[in-house]
């Protein structure tokens, strides 16, 4: 394997120079680290905010949400901060009936038929999220560039599931049907949900993310002929409307070993893979031109300190320095992960990968 040497990066680097000079492969002074659903699992001072406010109420007052957000930025040493939401909230302005439990999301009023699909409203994200346009505005000004500031959004795909299963599902057996024998609906259905999401990610941006990830949790379910024909073309709108900002934008995809060229094909520049796959080997097939994010097993993290450095020294062996890493769980942090060791991890990233001048 190759090795890549750099001239040394400009040092130090914030947070937000390191993850944005990651998505777009220059040099860094040290590999960057963020953790999906990092805010709060395992923060005491976030389970105390949860024990007096409901989680909706949080996601909608931006005080809360703000301060939500920059928990883990303080107590873990992270170099992005990535907005306190869920990818749910731009449907509820659509007309869809959900409700957001500990299991995950409930659509009380699911999609059946064309007339659902025409029933759902395409309503302007500073009308629709007024209230995370406004976390991000004020998370701006409070982080001062110090982190990247992360705005997330769940995919076309994913969403779709959601709204046609009606809750989490292990087989998206009505999804699939539907997309399948009903492609007229589900096409409607793709177009109104790639039209909100994107206009979604680009108000984001618009009110100071630095970098939007685009979450296809679902999207392993299907194989790479028919992602490409079923979900490739609207994915690959959101990210054209988010190219045209200038701002990078990452894909993850979950259990999407066999998409990753059909993934790299839909426009973001940075891929986030999972842990079901070796990084080394996903970044050969994604191409240098790309950058990758993870991809350790969140399992991981609750294991003693040993086992965990061991496999982050070797996630970082197959890195093998080249520009574009950008160091994450190949999913969510662990409800049992202590502060401690993820402070830890971060550390030891950081320094593993410093690059001296």
């Amino acid at each position: 394997m190759q090795h890549y040497t750099f001239p040394p990066a400009s040092s130090p680097q914030t947070g937000a120079e390191r993850i944005l000079n990651a998505c777009a492969r220059r040099p860094v002074d040290s590999t960057p680290i963020w953790f999906m659903r990092q805010a709060g699992r395992c923060i005491i001072e976030h389970q105390e905010m949860r024990k007096k406010y409901d989680l909706m109420t949080m996601l909608k007052t931006p005080e809360l949400c703000v301060q939500a957000t920059l928990m883990p930025v303080q107590a873990y040493g992270v170099d992005a901060a990535v907005i306190y939401a869920d990818i749910m909230l731009p449907l509820e302005a659509m007309g869809v009936d959900v409700a957001i439990t500990n299991s995950g999301p409930v659509i009380h009023n699911p999609i059946r038929t064309l007339q659902d699909v025409e029933a759902l409203r395409i309503v302007e994200p500073e009308e629709s999220v007024p209230y995370i346009l406004e976390s991000l505005r004020l998370l701006r000004s409070e982080i001062a560039g110090k982190q990247a500031l992360i705005g997330i959004a769940g995919a076309p795909f994913t969403l779709a599931c959601y709204l046609i299963e009606g809750q989490p599902s292990r087989d998206y057996t009505q999804a699939k049907t539907l997309m399948y024998s009903q492609p007229e609906i589900w096409a409607a259905l793709m177009e109104k949900l790639s039209t909100v999401t994107a206009s979604y990610l680009v108000a984001q941006i618009k009110a100071g993310a630095d970098v939007v990830q685009l979450s296809d949790s679902w999207s392993g379910a299907l194989s790479p002929s028919l992602y490409r024909r079923y979900v490739l073309p609207y994915t690959q709108r959101v990210f054209a409307a988010v190219k045209q900002t200038g701002q990078p934008a990452i894909h993850y995809g979950a259990s999407t070993a066999a998409l990753l060229e059909a993934m790299t094909e839909a426009g973001g520049d940075v891929i986030g893979i999972d842990w079901r796959m070796d990084l080394d080997a996903a970044w050969e097939r994604i191409g240098t031109d790309h950058g990758i994010q993870g991809n350790l097993d969140p399992t991981f993290m609750v294991t003693p300190w040993p086992v965990l450095e061991e496999q982050t020294r070797d996630l970082l062996r197959r890195a093998d320095g080249r520009p574009g890493h950008i160091f994450n769980l190949g999913h969510g942090v662990p409800y049992a992960t202590e502060v401690d060791q993820i402070r830890r991890l971060v550390d030891t990233v950081h320094q593993l990968t410093a690059v001296q001048p």
